[in-house]
């Protein structure tokens, strides 16, 4: 195993103050990215009640994830400066008036500037980063990084709570009660929580090349590491947020059914995140990224076909082939694919830590903040996909390429070649 060159030292015993990181932090990020989620389901109610096209509705898919990835950087630094806990805290009681606007929401544009306030939530994931990078248990950063990451399991509270309060109490309602634990959990932060060492604005981060008189831009090898991880982590939020509505369409289910089986994509990628980081706290795993993007690149592959029609001039006669997903097979590969991602991502962050742990504000706020663009951009992607290509797959066939495009850039990197030694 490749030893830390930048990160703190190893063999920090596990104490009190390490287990209300581990646990708290992760609750932290599940009920950021649950808000995220309720457009995806809350939205689709939305769209038949108040007339919202398809453009729309993406964007408003979009809002938080964009605002988010702007947030994400700056918010890192903040709390490299002020102390993560702080800024999570903040971040958490931010979300609180957006939650409470969509309650009140009646227009569109209501319901994208409460979207654009929940994506300020962001900055709570990057602070929490920082927060676990610091404070987590050296010997498992891995595993405690995963456990943080695995807060996007937050998507299943709304999986399985929206539907059931939207229809015993209506939709107003759904967002309000999300008040209730995301208080709680400010509350368990504020008490129970220690602020880490506090350190000051990093002298540059690391690489060539000023960004003002004394900071640097990030180095290329930051640069390969958040893109490698963007692409995991955008591709698996944005389809967290498309699936329920995907899968309405796409099979004609009701949207309480659609959402539970959106659930088989984001609960094998949350325990994968797990799996991932413990896996990289025993040996280097850089070979892993490309085991893991062979995996899902064989998903995609398979989901980005569209059913159709084949007929082949035979010898004997006219051949008729039809291809038609069957809703197994497309949830079992949506699972693959879920799992696959969570490994990427587990030990993704893991070499993002032992590579550049002495500035995770930047690393981590960097890798964060470009997975957020691309989220973002993935709803419109798969409208207009629809829209122009007029094939309801045309999304999985641009995370095909996108995923080609990923493997390209990791080839420039000796270190992350197949067989390479580190």
């Amino acid at each position: 195993m490749k030893p830390a060159r930048n990160g703190p030292a190893q063999g920090q015993p596990i104490d009190y103050r390490t287990l209300v990181v581990v646990l708290l932090s992760p609750l932290a990020f599940a009920l950021v990215f649950a808000s995220w989620t309720i457009f995806a389901v809350l939205g689709v109610e939305l769209k038949g009640a108040l007339g919202f096209g398809e453009v729309q509705f993406a964007t408003l898919l979009a809002m938080p994830l964009f605002t988010g990835s702007l947030a994400a950087l700056p918010m890192a630094a903040l709390a490299r400066r002020v102390g993560g806990r702080r800024v999570m805290i903040g971040c958490l009681l931010l979300i609180c008036p957006f939650l409470w606007a969509i309650a009140s929401s009646r227009g569109y544009v209501d319901f994208l500037l409460a979207g654009a306030g929940l994506g300020l939530g962001a900055g709570s994931l990057a602070a929490g980063l920082v927060y676990v990078a610091t404070l987590g248990p050296r010997r498992h950063v891995g595993l405690a990084l995963g456990l943080y990451g695995a807060g996007m399991l937050g998507a299943g509270l709304t999986y399985l709570l929206l539907p059931l309060i939207s229809q015993a109490y209506g939709w107003p309602m759904a967002p309000k009660l999300y008040l209730l634990p995301v208080l709680l959990v400010a509350t368990l932060l504020w008490l129970f929580a220690d602020d880490e060492p506090v350190r000051g604005p990093p002298v540059a981060c690391p690489g060539p090349g000023r960004l003002s008189g004394r900071r640097r831009l990030p180095s290329l090898a930051v640069w390969r590491l958040a893109l490698y991880y963007s692409f995991f982590y955008g591709t698996f939020v944005a389809l967290a947020l498309w699936l329920p509505g995907y899968l309405a369409a796409q099979y004609q289910l009701p949207l309480k059914q659609a959402a539970l089986a959106a659930l088989l994509f984001t609960l094998p990628g949350g325990l994968g995140q797990i799996l991932g980081g413990a896996l990289a706290d025993r040996r280097d795993f850089r070979d892993l990224r490309w085991w893991v993007s062979a995996s899902v690149m064989a998903c995609l592959f398979f989901l980005s076909y569209p059913d159709f029609s084949m007929r082949i001039h035979g010898i004997h006669g006219d051949l008729e082939l039809d291809f038609a997903m069957p809703f197994t097979g497309f949830v079992a590969l949506l699972a693959t694919m879920g799992l696959a991602m969570g490994v990427g991502k587990g030990s993704l962050m893991c070499l993002v830590y032992r590579d550049h742990g002495d500035d995770m504000a930047c690393a981590g706020g960097l890798a964060l903040a470009l997975g957020g663009l691309f989220a973002a951009l993935l709803p419109l992607m798969f409208v207009l996909g629809n829209e122009w290509i007029g094939i309801r797959t045309a999304g999985f066939m641009f995370l095909y390429a996108a995923l080609a495009l990923c493997m390209l850039v990791m080839l420039w990197d000796p270190r992350s070649r197949p067989g390479a030694t580190v």
